[in-house]
């Protein structure tokens, strides 16, 4: 993972509504934006808006069904993103 991708990854763990977001698909096999919606009581769009940011960050795939798109959390990607940031502290590398 390059440094732009770190940051990008960090930004998109930043913003504490993306964060509660991304925590309700890593908690369920699949979501689409109507469940998040219920579950955050966050509007469509905005959700919209902070799917595309984690799926950009590659924090999240999704797959098309019908009229639906359903996200699944990439916990490989957090796990590239933490030791990452290992790097940057030498000290507590294992």
């Amino acid at each position: 993972m390059k440094l732009k991708q770190i940051a990008k990854v960090a930004k998109a763990l930043s913003d504490e509504t993306r964060l509660h977001i991304y925590e309700s698909i890593a908690k369920v096999e699949e979501a689409n934006c109507g469940h998040i919606c219920a579950l955050e009581q966050v509007g469509g769009p905005s959700v919209s808006h902070h799917l595309r940011i984690l799926s950009e960050a590659g924090l999240v795939d999704s797959r098309r069904q019908g009229q639906f798109i359903y996200y699944r959390a990439r916990p490989e990607a957090i796990d590239e993103f933490t030791s990452q940031l290992i790097r940057f502290f030498p000290q507590h590398r294992k």
